[in-house]
């Protein structure tokens, strides 16, 4: 086999699992040391150079990092990472002099952001510094998109989220609010060099079934209810509530209505827990405020009674499987009695103000338009799309990751470089060690188990829909938390001519994910030729140059290493060493800049 090319930036990235998984790639090893070193400010801002909203996403992130992490391979709980994010923006110093200015001289171009949700907000915070004239167009009297209307206070109190949001705002971008753009054909007229669109996906779906239009006030669209919420529209619920589906969204509809007055609110779902799309710490929650989730239901009608709603018909549904495909029958039906219907069962994008003849073209099946995925550009040169409106919902680190690609080919755009052409990410790797036997970080297992996040007392969460239900980790906690951390961006690295085969190392790792082995007929060969067995074959195989004395290879099984450093520390001639690794994302105009 070829050795292994760690000069690939993306080798080592690819070993930190956390930071791979996550969308904007985030480099969480390195912020949760800077916390265990009391260094919150420091720890906050490397977290804003990739997901610009540090303590909302401290609050709201589906955390796709922590399934990755490899702390979860070793006792079966991953590092909080995400309620740690909370503590570096809870105890940060003042940033304003450390945040990105906006030059006072402009480069001439302008752009034009529909909507300022999360993806358009971190165009403008890409595209800001580097001279252009950002102009956002929101429909709605405050900035912040879904992360402001369709999440309640609870979750997300509103001075976290003003913090986040005027710290891009502030560096003087023009934005117009209560300004909804009716015309693509029309913007494009004003002369914008490009135009990105985050307008997200704000049309929840429809549930038309028998009964639907009979008692049109009592049956409410989530997101749309969430935002009345939000406005002061709606402040009371009738006691009896149906929340209808199972996402993230159910869980905010159901948790606001027990805040609003409901004193019997269910979810009712499809299918059994293990298919829901909440996140399991929603679930936790709305479980622990008196929720009760209904399985394996499917909506039949609404039961209407003197023009009044009083229950919803449900066909019981058991499921089977056969040949990988889910399937249901009905055993039966059964009504269940509300006030009150709330339909969370997805939403769609809508897109009446873009003209189809314009040059942009429509998805026929979707009737969505037509996106790169790399670019994020449309087929018409200079409008882009990203967040919700490209490919449909998801979570906020998803767009914040769409607003740092789109900013790159709107600049490349703006400046006449392809779009294409994207900019290569670079690496620092930097030994860590600081004698014999001693490492710039720590490398013992600590054995604690995850800390577990207290939450306000019910009675006075209950008593106004703005308490925040999680209170932070205490001191303690933290504490604790951080040194759960592997280090999994200190990487082993080996230099095959320091070599002399002594099998010290193989015989001090812990987990047996050394081997010196003879080459092979490729990867597969290989694996089965290793100390443990490589169950992962997403990550991958490190594999020397031939070792001097033998010309046999030293392989490691990346997936099952736990950067415990045993090795290095054991080897007589220092050919594994751990390096510290650092990922430097390409942005718009360039790489990142150190915190």
């Amino acid at each position: 086999m070829d050795p292994t090319d760690v000069r690939n930036p993306q080798y080592y990235h690819k070993v930190v699992d956390c930071q791979w998984a996550c969308p904007a790639h985030t480099n969480v090893p390195e912020y949760i040391r800077l916390i265990a070193q009391g260094r919150y400010t420091d720890s906050y801002m490397l977290n804003r150079m990739s997901n610009v909203f540090p303590g909302i996403l401290g609050r709201t992130c589906d955390r796709p990092c922590e399934p990755a992490c490899r702390r979860g391979r070793v006792d079966g709980k991953p590092v909080a990472i995400c309620r740690l994010k909370r503590v570096a923006a809870d105890l940060r110093d003042e940033i304003d002099d450390r945040l990105p200015q906006a030059p006072a001289q402009k480069n001439g171009k302008r752009v034009a952001l529909v909507g300022a949700g999360p993806a358009s907000l971190t165009v403008a915070n890409d595209l800001m510094p580097l001279g252009y004239e950002c102009v956002i167009y929101e429909k709605l009297p405050q900035a912040g998109g879904l992360m402001r209307y369709n999440i309640p206070a609870f979750r997300l109190p509103a001075p976290v989220l003003d913090a986040e949001v005027d710290a891009i705002l502030d560096m003087g971008v023009d934005i117009r609010y209560e300004m909804p753009v009716t015309s693509l054909k029309a913007l494009l007229a004003e002369g914008y060099d490009a135009v990105f669109v985050g307008s997200g996906a704000p049309r929840g779906k429809e549930l038309d079934i028998p009964g639907r239009w009979d008692a049109k006030a009592q049956i409410h669209i989530g997101i749309e209810w969430l935002g009345s919420v939000h406005f002061g529209h709606v402040e009371t619920i009738s006691p009896r509530v149906l929340i209808i589906g199972v996402g993230n969204t159910a869980m905010d509809c159901c948790r606001t209505s027990k805040r609003l007055g409901g004193t019997d609110v269910k979810v009712v779902a499809r299918r059994s827990r293990p298919y829901f799309k909440a996140s399991p710490w929603e679930l936790e929650d709305a479980e622990e405020e008196g929720i009760e989730i209904v399985e394996n239901h499917a909506p039949k009608r609404f039961v209407i009674e003197g023009g009044k709603l009083v229950g919803m018909e449900f066909e019981q549904l058991e499921w089977t499987e056969a040949d990988g495909k889910q399937k249901s029958k009905v055993i039966g039906t059964t009504v269940i009695p509300c006030d009150e219907v709330i339909l969370a069962i997805g939403q769609d994008n809508a897109f009446p103000w873009i003209e189809r003849d314009i040059g942009l073209a429509f998805d026929p099946k979707w009737d969505m338009p037509v996106v790169d995925r790399t670019t994020f550009m449309s087929t018409r040169p200079g409008v882009f799309f990203g967040g919700d409106a490209a490919w449909g919902p998801e979570n906020i680190i998803w767009a914040v990751e769409h607003g740092h690609q789109a900013a790159i080919s709107i600049d490349n755009h703006c400046q006449g470089v392809p779009v294409t052409d994207r900019p290569p990410d670079g690496m620092n790797l930097v030994s860590a060690k600081l004698g014999m036997h001693a490492w710039s970080y720590h490398n013992d297992y600590n054995p604690s188990s995850r800390a577990k996040m207290e939450h306000e007392a019910l009675v006075k969460r209950f008593s106004d829909v703005a308490v925040e239900v999680e209170l932070g980790f205490t001191p303690e906690q933290t504490a604790a938390e951080v040194q759960r951390c592997l280090n999994c961006d200190i990487e082993t690295h080996f230099t095959s001519t320091l070599c002399i085969e002594c099998d010290a190392c193989v015989d001090v790792c812990p987990v047996n994910c050394l081997t010196i082995a003879p080459d092979g007929r490729g990867e597969a060969d290989l694996r089965a030729r290793l100390s443990a067995p490589a169950a992962n074959p997403d990550q991958g195989l490190y594999v020397s140059a031939a070792l001097p004395q033998t010309g046999r290879l030293m392989v490691k099984d990346e997936d099952v290493c736990l950067h415990c450093g045993l090795c290095a520390e054991r080897c007589p001639t220092a050919a594994w060493d751990m390096q510290k690794f650092d990922l430097i994302r390409a942005v718009a105009g360039g790489l990142e800049h150190a915190i």
